[in-house]
């Protein structure tokens, strides 16, 4: 079976490519990058078209580290060891990441680990049992909650 030789491409046809990957979401550098090197652009080119994309306001590392935070706060209920590690991973540096945890405020974070640990608490049924406590601690420290955090929690839910 042969394989299928793959598409190449010019430099203005990546970098027209690359900013419509761009505008469909934000895009740290690090995907930029893993995107060109699918596209088996040479280190130039690929030099050359984020050089492109970050003077054209395509790709911004803090605009996408501040709406990678609100987004996955708001939507999956993420808390900011796992926000961090996450950001991390993609290679955000650590003012940024500092920057956009930042933005989320106190009484909001704490209104969302109340709100996750009491939907979890009411689908272990209200049980009260060490397994039940055990199942509601794993589940909030890997939405990325701090323990003492989790703990206070966990102390309200559980109160006789």
């Amino acid at each position: 079976m042969k394989k299928k030789p793959s598409k190449s491409y010019t430099v203005q046809e990546a970098l027209q490519k690359l900013a419509r990957y761009c505008v469909y979401q934000d895009r740290c550098h690090q995907e930029v990058e893993s995107k060109l090197r699918s596209m088996h652009m040479i280190p130039e080119a690929r030099a050359h078209i984020i050089s492109e994309l970050i003077q054209q306001d395509f790709l911004n590392e803090e605009r996408f580290a501040m709406n990678f935070v609100r987004g996955k706060f708001n939507q999956k209920g993420w808390g900011r060891i796992r926000l961090k590690q996450e950001l991390k991973r993609r290679e955000i540096s650590d003012y940024l990441i500092n920057k956009a945890i930042n933005q989320i405020k106190e009484g909001e974070y704490l209104t969302k680990l109340e709100i996750l640990a009491l939907k979890k608490y009411k689908q272990l049924g209200q049980d009260k049992s060490w397994y039940a406590k055990s199942k509601l601690k794993n589940h909030l420290i890997y939405k990325g909650f701090e323990i003492d955090l989790i703990m206070d929690e966990i102390n309200n839910l559980y109160k006789f």
